[in-house]
């Protein structure tokens, strides 16, 4: 189904600053839907004969339907969409007219004009009609909430038709919360309460006001409850932001272990501030969960930091180990012991000083491949390049993968340049390395880059190339040992040593990012 711009693109001639406008609506319309516990329809004009497309719609959590199918995209003209076009063209909300039957549903249409207000805060033209459709099916006499949601919904339309109506959406506040059946109170235009919902009155409770709201000066009751009294003043001043017309933030007030998020909405139909409407939602056990897991996230970071730390504890007992050790053989062997345990820590690291069990690797690599010219035993100045990136990756992927590419970049480096007089010179040792092709520099790659869930890797260096009796199956290597344990255990991909297009050694890894669940219990 294409979406409101896309149908508002190719239909009608509309600007983007309109459309942008039918967008905030639509994001913020929820509100008026249940306040009116009726379907809302976006209608655009297509055409001057009176043609109407559709290309938004909502349907109330608090009323059943006008349309059990949905509307959208769908193109109208003639006697059925008679009132928008009043609306349309006179720019006046439309409320005529006998109820009309959709299948055996009874509705009764209303139409609202939305308009955009010119940049020095005029009422613009007419740009679309706000279909409001309710079902009658239900109809009875209407309760003292029910006459408050629809008197503040006739509010609301009237400010759509001004063009004052949705406000300013602040940075970072989504439309989701409050709700209309979270909590509503109405203020009049000195701030005091006329109607408190019995949703909203038991949010109030939870603060510890137990007397009855209406009445009461909300503002000045927003500074008695809050624990904090700095909260309770932006509190308070965000509802007599409300009251002068304006649309402020979404605030929090704590008091007594509860917490409730509110929302104030000025009320100014005609441009003329009547008082405010306050959406409220008790969100205690949110914030108790939140509280809860920003505890557990914390934890974890710790026990990375410790993890970290014992790990370069027991690198610097194998490097100290290995100044005492008199054989060579011992000696090297420790000081690789110590490589990888310091790759290892390298990981915990990172994920001590990250938000989730997740870290940005390229960094990761780029320092194991530093460390791995600093201390790899050759004589040959070697280059190292990363090609790609390899993006986030899990902590379970990241332990094990940092292994595999410091010994692949260990091997490339050490293996795949030698000192110029091991061997036979001039059979092992390539251009690059004797020096007969200056403008050849010894270098190691690493390439990364995502397909279809996994992750492609290739560490390539072109240096002298794998012996030709070279099987990695049956190597002896430990570092080559690890490597494919590594890659088809832990990592469960796979791995391939073979000469590199242009000479040298390319070791390429296919590791997949989407871990699938252990056998014999299936994922959720």
């Amino acid at each position: 189904m294409s979406t409101l711009r896309d149908l508002a693109e190719e239909h009608t001639h509309l600007r983007p600053a309109d459309i942008d406008h039918l967008h905030r609506i639509a994001g913020d319309w929820q509100l008026l839907s249940d306040l009116s516990f009726a379907d809302l329809l976006l209608w655009v004009p297509v055409d001057a004969d009176g043609t109407f497309l559709c290309v938004a719609q909502v349907r109330p959590t608090t009323a059943p339907t006008a349309y059990q199918d949905d509307q959208v995209g769908r193109i109208v003209g003639g006697p059925e969409v008679a009132h928008l076009g009043v609306a349309y063209s006179q720019g006046r909300i439309w409320r005529e007219g006998d109820p009309v039957w959709y299948g055996d549903v009874p509705a009764r249409h209303e139409a609202i004009p939305v308009r955009l207000r010119t940049a020095e805060g005029e009422a613009g033209e007419v740009i679309a009609v706000v279909g409001r459709d309710t079902n009658l099916s239900t109809a009875r006499t209407p309760s003292q909430l029910e006459l408050n949601y629809l008197t503040t919904a006739d509010d609301l339309a009237q400010m759509i038709a001004d063009g004052t109506f949705p406000p300013p959406r602040h940075p970072g506040e989504t439309t989701s919360a409050p709700r209309v059946g979270d909590g509503l109170v109405r203020l009049d235009a000195g701030g005091k309460v006329t109607y408190a919902s019995p949703n909203a009155q038991s949010a109030y409770r939870r603060l510890g006001y137990a007397s009855h709201l209406v009445g009461e000066d909300l503002a000045a009751l927003h500074r008695r409850l809050a624990g904090d009294p700095l909260d309770g003043t932006e509190a308070a001043n965000g509802i007599l932001a409300a009251l002068r017309g304006e649309a402020p933030p979404r605030r929090e007030i704590d008091a007594r272990g509860a917490t409730m998020l509110t929302r104030a909405l000025p009320l100014m139909p005609a441009g003329v501030p009547i008082g405010a409407l306050v959406l409220v939602r008790d969100i205690t056990e949110v914030r108790r969960r939140d509280r809860a897991l920003i505890t557990k996230d914390a934890t974890i970071r710790e026990i990375h930091h410790r993890v970290k730390n014992n790990l370069q504890t027991v690198a610097a007992l194998l490097r100290l180990q290995a100044r005492r050790v008199a054989m060579p053989e011992a000696r090297v062997a420790l000081e690789e012991s110590v490589r990888r345990v310091a790759s290892i820590a390298l990981v915990h690291e990172t994920l001590s000083m990250s938000s989730d069990e997740a870290v940005e690797f390229d960094g990761i690599v780029d320092r194991v491949a530093s460390a791995a010219t600093e201390v790899a035993a050759t004589e040959v100045s070697v280059g190292m390049r990363r090609r790609g990136s390899f993006g986030v990756l899990p902590a379970e992927i990241a332990t094990s993968l940092v292994m595999v590419l410091n010994e692949l970049l260990l091997n490339a480096v050490e293996h795949g340049f030698p000192p110029a007089d091991e061997g036979d010179a001039s059979d092992v040792v390539p251009a690059v390395v004797r020096g007969t092709d200056p403008s050849a520099r010894p270098e190691v790659v690493v390439s990364a880059h995502r397909f279809r869930k996994m992750l492609h890797v290739s560490v390539a260096d072109n240096g002298r190339g794998l012996p030709p009796d070279f099987d990695a199956e049956r190597g002896s290597r430990l570092g080559l040992q690890i490597v494919r344990a590594l890659v088809t255990g832990e990592l469960r991909g796979t791995i391939e040593l073979r000469a590199g297009a242009n000479g040298g050694t390319e070791a390429v890894l296919v590791v997949p990012l989407a871990r699938s669940a252990p056998e014999g219990r299936s994922q959720s």
